[in-house]
């Protein structure tokens, strides 16, 4: 059989495979170019196009990809790919292989549809010390982020329909206190949640809702507003570093837990009582650092309560003053 008409009987093959593969569409399949849509889901689809060199099939087959959804960089990496499994068929057929080979890609690489948040993220947030683990076959990213001697791992799942639902966030071993762990995480659930669901009281003046991908919004907070953050920050009172260099030693001294407070400050629990318990109580206590308003569930007394305990705490201190004065 001569190459044309090999070439002949190839074409026709792919015209009758094409359609019947799972994900594919086929737009034409002529001498000229062979050219089928691909989707996985409505963020995982691209065309694929396939050119014939003058010596087809002792050439390899030229592949161009375009896609609305996935990165240009990420279609340049499987379009050469692509060119390295069609040199293997060289003097075979290879347009069914082709389809097949980028198909076979986007089912088993499920986080290409977020290939570019990925990459901003590994360029802006992760440090030298900082891990970052893809696992295709699950789709989630495993982090662990450092910051002098705290850390926090974490796990971030990554849904197939991703970004029109959002990532789940996980956080297994760290040695950050509880009460921020579970903030880190409730707050990083919670822009994610905001990145696809419409507020439920929506401003008339904003434009319609559309969702947004979740992925570098959560990991820009969790590594940068976090675990990066907080370990260096001092208290508002003290002034000295809030969480101790060393993460074990605040078992050892009660008055150096981390109480955090409405405005996003860490204080020492000590210096944070202390101060919630002298005056001024007029209006309220208000943050040192930025000047707002201080809510804790620890201390939810009204300003004129506050005050009148400490003047009878005063009180007593003067009574016991003086019988000491008295008894000596």
């Amino acid at each position: 059989m001569s190459d044309a008409d090999a070439f002949e009987e190839e074409l026709a093959e792919a015209k009758a495979v094409i359609p019947t593969l799972e994900g594919f569409t086929l737009v034409t399949c002529v001498a000229a170019q062979v050219r089928a849509g691909y989707k996985k889901t409505d963020h995982k689809q691209l065309n694929v196009i396939l050119q014939f060199p003058a010596k087809y099939p002792h050439e390899r087959i030229v592949t161009e990809l375009t896609s609305k959804t996935l990165s240009e960089k990420l279609l340049r990496g499987l379009v050469k790919m692509c060119d390295e499994e069609a040199k293997k068929l060289v003097g075979q057929k290879q347009i069914l292989p082709v389809m097949n080979f980028v198909r076979e890609f986007v089912i088993n690489n499920p986080l290409c549809v977020c290939s570019e948040e990925i990459a901003s993220v590994k360029k802006d947030f992760i440090g030298e010390k900082d891990k970052m683990k893809l696992k295709q076959d699950t789709s989630h990213i495993l982090l662990k982020v450092v910051q002098e001697q705290y850390f926090m791992n974490l796990k971030i799942m990554v849904p197939d329909i991703y970004p029109l639902e959002q990532v789940a966030i996980e956080a297994s071993e760290s040695n950050f206190p509880n009460l921020l762990k579970v903030f880190f995480v409730g707050q990083a659930v919670e822009i994610a949640r905001k990145c696809v669901q419409p507020p439920l009281k929506p401003n008339k003046k904003d434009p319609p809702f559309k969702p947004r991908a979740s992925l570098r919004e959560v990991c820009e907070f969790l590594i940068k507003d976090c675990v990066k953050r907080y370990p260096l920050e001092n208290c508002p009172c003290c002034k000295d570093r809030v969480m101790l260099r060393d993460p074990e030693e605040v078992a050892k001294d009660p008055r150096k837990r981390v109480e955090r407070v409405y405005c996003g400050h860490l204080y020492h629990h000590g210096c944070l009582a202390k101060y919630m318990k002298t005056p001024p109580f007029k209006d309220g206590k208000f943050c040192p650092s930025c000047g707002k308003r201080i809510f804790h569930d620890k201390w939810k007394v009204t300003p004129e309560l506050a005050e009148a305990r400490w003047a009878h705490k005063q009180a007593r201190e003067r009574e016991l003053a003086e019988v000491t004065d008295f008894l000596s």
